[in-house]
């Protein structure tokens, strides 16, 4: 009776094997480490974060300097009127006049003219001026009536030989020998004034004024002559 009980009671149980309880997880795999990527994201953060120190440090290391906000002919110096002052990155390849530099670059002249807007460099000016190839400075004594009130450096110009009287005068007979004479009866037809006599000179009181113009080579002899006599007069043309 016991051997029929037991065979009866392993009789009803089922033959499948026994299923994990819901509570139960299978081992997760272990997770596979990768040092060398480690290492160089670690390495890109390091790069990136001093980039960025070293750009904030040049942002940072600025100088003020010369910039030139009216226009300078070529034998000129700096006048304060012609500058202001901006900062900008240092850069020891660029040779950037200082503003602390003004004084002592306003004893220079312009090699060339310098333009509005331009940055000074050192290599813009130079201890004494140098003329243009093919052009020669010529100096002018003028009285009142013999010039525009206006007149201004950089400005345009023509030179035309006057009478006594203060008149232009278009005698051949004056002009003769001028290889610069025009059939106008100007002088110089185009020149630059280079100078212009200061506000504060004694000749501009009595109303002379005191100024030098660039002109071709081959008219400064008639222009200087003429000058001499005090027979010239300038009118602007377009061109200003």
């Amino acid at each position: 009776m016991k051997i029929q009980e037991r065979t009866g009671a392993g009789a009803g149980r089922s033959a499948s094997p026994a299923q994990p309880s819901v509570g139960d997880r299978l081992p997760a795999p272990p997770r596979e480490r990768k040092p060398a990527l480690a290492a160089l994201a670690v390495l890109l953060i390091l790069v990136g974060a001093l980039g960025a120190t070293m750009l904030v440090l040049q942002a940072g290391d600025r100088v003020e300097v010369v910039k030139v906000k009216s226009e300078v002919q070529a034998g000129e110096s700096l006048k304060d009127t012609d500058v202001t002052s901006v900062m900008v990155a240092k850069d020891d390849s660029i040779h950037y006049v200082e503003w602390s530099q003004l004084k002592t670059i306003q004893t220079y002249k312009a090699k060339s003219t310098i333009y509005p807007g331009t940055l000074a460099v050192g290599e813009m000016f130079a201890k004494k001026a140098s003329l243009p190839a093919g052009k020669a400075s010529v100096g002018l004594a003028l009285k009142e009536g013999q010039y525009p009130s206006d007149i201004k450096a950089g400005d345009i110009v023509a030179a035309y030989r006057v009478s006594t009287s203060g008149t232009p005068s278009n005698n051949t007979d004056d002009n003769t020998g001028s290889s610069g004479t025009s059939s106008s009866g100007a002088i110089v037809d185009n020149a630059r004034v280079n100078n212009v006599a200061e506000d504060d000179d004694a000749t501009v009181s009595t109303g002379n004024l005191s100024l030098t113009v660039l002109v071709d080579e081959a008219d400064a002899a008639a222009l200087a002559s003429a000058a001499a006599a005090s027979q010239v007069a300038i009118v602007h043309v377009p061109g200003n």
